[in-house]
């Protein structure tokens, strides 16, 4: 079966076999989108796929439901809130794991039906910033490259782009370029995996994009490097730049002190932009999340339009995504501030989707974006929400703030495909919704190409699609005739005929699938829109110079450097960047159901660097404080080099279920880009502490358990191959201690427990068996060392305990078998950083004979830009590795 991953934007093809309710997942070699490449989260989507944890009936508050009951409360209350206060007191925010048709089928509902704007999603956490600077550069949300201009490019410049962790398959593909001469220059604060294997790397201060790429524009302006017959035929507004870059001191020393770079690799970089013409800007979360997000992306866009370096092979500013359908939603008008099909809320398209849709009340203006949608539900403005397959109790920046106001909504509706979460937890309804396997639609990916996700498994339950879901509540409001849709293929056709409807000037241009039937629409392959008559995708917009404006001209924008949103103090004096990590995904629904993509990040973890944390008494692997104006979370540390001075980094992924000391977001604060509303999760003023636990220890057990809420505990969920592992620390006392233990210990079926005990050092262990098999374990200690869990663990993946195993259980480690603690590189075959070493001190002297040795870097690829990163810290003259 040929379907689409529902990771990333790159939008992979699978050829998928499934077996029972698992499948074995490889990459479709027919895809164009990833040539039969897969990366880690992608090749672990078997493990992923279970019943463990579903969500298989509606639910009112903790009592289970039937479908019309629930829709049919759903309607009422919806109904009831416009009666009284009108459609602007009720939302949805939905998500980019939405398929197509379900984002079509609620904004559809929430615009045309509902009669307001109040409908935005998730996507504006990632990707809205660049929309906005598409519209003011190319009169719509356009991008215009794909990805053979990655082939084809002769330098890539990454912005705020670690494509090695976030588009993996991508940066394969880049990696074949760069063997063939392809350059490679990371804008990026952190050296990350992507700046360990680039041509050149500038780390420059947090907040000064836009002085760097204004810098570019103005050295590209002076060495004559400016397309004045492209920039004289197709673009508008570059006087008006230039001359607002005149204000400013442009001088390369001057650019390179405000910017904290090398002179020298500044000048190296502008240079290769000026020399370059087939040049490709990646830019991603790391331009777009930022209070000047959209200046970041104008300041990138004015850099390509000047040099006429767009429309052409090989050359291009392209904004990548992040969900697998980000791209949809944006088209279909799930964004509060744009309606379907690339319209705005101007007259003439409210008036145009009015007639197509046959709706009696268009939205008459935008909705409220992501952050203040939330804001007016903690306001009361809000009565009714609707929260459509994603976590905003975790993912919104001052997520302490969002879920105080999930709990004073009066209603929430939740669909999900999971029965429990951290805001799953605050609905009054849960409608369980399908989940990738299980849905039958398309996706948009980041280079406009349409994908279908096809069905591998019957719907669990009584779980119905999104789209569905939307229909029957439009139905119990009174709506039915308009979305009496029998299947996904028909909510396609309709939203292929409303991109043609009266359609004179607007690239997104679905016309020629309005024809396809339910054959034609299960069997459709991979396809770049606009679509032209003949049913041919097209790979790049403005090949012809002409733009989606209303004289046909693109144009530049002027942009003036910023310094930070919220300047750095005393109090808070290092800035936090948050972000993601190679092998998980969003909120770990779906990644935390896979051991093995837990294995390279297996828990939260703050990075800083040794100068940074040797001033606030911090050290390597030790339990650390992070405190901003928002909120405190508490996570080991990691000191590295890697880090600007006074900068610190976390990752995003960690919900109550798993971390709930460890959550990133509760400390990012509420700043938003004025134009775009995305939030500035990049550069919130912080300071770190050390925790200072008094005890800590870790638990493993056959089943996950969450630590009570009278015990003021650090506690992180690692799962694992057999059973789970639970590391945590404590403050307390021995008291605190027993409580905890008593907890953990209850319910077992344990007929026998080992157990050694020295009150001298405060150390206990305990391991409880029931029979001949491994039940639960507990090691705590107040002084010393704990032992590997690694052996532990293992325990529970195997039957009967030898006894061997037993007389060594409460030492931790099998007696003469030494057990590497060295963290793991390659999560797909297991290869930890300390084998890899070896090999190279052996010989192996490239990625090649590294993989061929080990086998880390031989499936997926993920882990080779880390593995490179080896090779040129143990051996720099292979430099050819990278």
């Amino acid at each position: 079966m040929r379907t689409t991953c529902p990771y990333c934007g790159v939008g992979c093809g699978l050829a998928v076999k499934p077996q029972g309710r698992t499948v074995v997942a490889a990459g479709d070699p027919e895809h164009p989108a990833n040539r039969g490449r897969l990366c880690s989260k992608g090749a672990a989507l078997g493990s992923t796929v279970g019943l463990e944890g579903r969500l298989l009936h509606p639910m009112i508050g903790e009592r289970r439901a039937g479908w019309s009951e629930a829709t049919a409360l759903i309607a009422r209350r919806f109904r009831a809130a416009i009666e009284r206060h009108g459609p602007d007191s009720v939302a949805f925010y939905v998500s980019g794991q939405l398929l197509t048709e379900d984002y079509y089928a609620a904004n559809k509902l929430m615009k045309g039906f509902i009669g307001s704007g109040n409908i935005d999603t998730n996507s504006r956490l990632c990707m809205a910033s660049a929309v906005v600077a598409h519209k003011l550069s190319f009169g719509a949300d356009l991008v215009p490259g794909c990805y053979e201009d990655l082939d084809l490019a002769d330098l890539v410049v990454f912005a705020g782009h670690n494509a090695a962790w976030t588009h993996p398959v991508l940066f394969r593909r880049l990696e074949a370029a760069r063997a063939a001469g392809q350059r490679h220059v990371v804008i990026d604060p952190r050296r990350t995996d992507t700046a360990e294997v680039a041509d050149l790397h500038l780390p420059l201060r947090p907040q000064s994009d836009v002085r760097l790429w204004n810098g570019l524009l103005a050295d590209l302006i002076q060495r004559g490097a400016v397309d004045r017959a492209y920039v004289a035929a197709h673009v508008s507004g570059f006087a008006e730049v230039e001359a607002a870059l005149a204000r400013d001191d442009q001088s390369l020393a001057a650019v390179a002190a405000d910017c904290d770079l090398i002179p020298a690799d500044l000048e190296r970089f502008y240079a290769w932009f000026a020399q370059t013409p087939r040049t490709v800007s990646l830019f991603s979360m790391g331009a777009n999340q930022s209070a000047q997000g959209v200046a970041k992306g104008l300041a990138i866009i004015n850099a390509h339009l000047a040099t006429g370096r767009i429309g052409k092979p090989g050359a291009c500013p392209f904004s990548i995504t992040g969900q697998p359908n980000a791209m949809g939603g944006r088209e279909t008008g799930g964004m509060a501030n744009t309606l379907a099909a690339h319209m705005d809320f101007e007259p003439e398209s409210r008036a145009r989707l009015a007639r197509f849709w046959a709706a009696p009340a268009v939205a008459e203006r935008a909705g409220l974006k992501a952050v203040e949608l939330f804001d007016a539900v903690a306001e009361g403005r809000i009565k009714a929400l609707w929260i459509m397959a994603t976590n905003p109790a975790v993912s919104l920046p001052g997520t302490g703030k969002v879920r105080e106001a999930l709990k004073a909504c009066p209603f929430v509706v939740v669909s999900d495909v999971m029965a429990s979460g951290d805001t799953l937890d605050l609905a009054h309804v849960r409608l369980p919704a399908l989940a990738w396997g299980e849905k039958d639609g398309t996706v948009t990916n980041s280079e406009r190409r349409i994908s279908r996700q096809r069905p591998l498994f019957d719907p669990p339950g009584e779980a119905r699609a999104d789209w569905r879901i939307v229909a029957d509540v439009a139905d119990a409001m009174g709506f039915g005739e308009a979305f009496a849709w029998r299947g996904p293929g028909q909510v396609f056709r309709e939203w292929a005929r409303l991109t043609a409807y009266e359609n004179q000037d607007r690239t997104l241009n679905l016309g020629p699938l309005v024809g396809l039937d339910q054959a034609g629409y299960d069997a459709l392959a991979p396809v770049q829109w606009p679509i032209t008559p003949a049913g041919e995708g097209t790979a790049r917009l403005f090949v012809d110079g002409r733009f989606q404006t209303p004289d046909g001209r693109a144009l530049m924008n002027p942009v003036a450097p910023q310094g930070a949103a919220i300047p750095l103090d005393g109090a808070f004096s290092l800035a936090l960047n948050t972000g993601r990590v190679r092998d998980h995904w969003h909120t770990l629904t779906r990644t935390g159901l896979a051991p093995e993509l837990c294995r390279h990040a297996p828990e939260p973890y703050v990075d800083i660097h040794p100068e940074d944390a040797a001033a606030a008494g911090v050290t390597e692997g030790a339990l650390t404080r992070v405190r901003t104006a928002s909120g405190e979370a508490v996570a080991p540390a990691r000191l590295t080099d890697r880090q600007r001075r006074g900068d610190l980094f976390m990752p995003m992924h960690w919900t109550a279920a798993y971390a709930p000391a460890g959550r990133a977001n509760l400390l990012v604060g509420p700043t938003v880009d004025p134009r775009s509303g995305q939030p500035e999760f990049k550069h919130s003023p912080a300071q770190v502490r050390p925790y200072r636990e008094t005890w800590r220890g870790f638990f493993l057990s056959r089943q996950a358990w969450a630590a009570p809420s009278d015990l003021d505990l650090v506690w992180r969920r690692i799962p694992q191959d057999g059973c789970q592992l639970h590391e945590f620390a404590g403050r307390g006392d021995d008291e605190e201690r027993e409580a905890l233990r008593r907890v953990l210990i209850k319910g077992s079926p344990a007929a026998e427990v080992l157990r050694y005990e020295d009150q001298t050092v405060g150390s206990l262990r305990e391991a409880f068996l029931d029979g001949d098999r491994l039940d639960r374990v507990l090691f705590t200690a107040t002084t010393g060392r704990l032992p590997p869990r690694e052996w532990l663990a293992a325990l529970f993946t195997q039957g009967a305990l030898t006894a061997a195993d037993r007389s060594t259980l409460l030492i931790g480690r099998a007696p003469g078998q030494p057990l590497s603690t060295a963290p793991i590189v390659c999560a797909c075959r297991g290869v930890r950083a300390d084998r890899i070493d070896a090999a190279i001190a052996a010989g192996a002297d490239d990625l090649d004979a590294v993989a061929e040795a080990t086998g880390a870097g031989a499936a997926c690829g993920s882990c080779r830009p880390q593995i490179a990163h080896q090779l040129r810290t143990r051996k720099p003259e292979a430099l050819h590795a990278a």
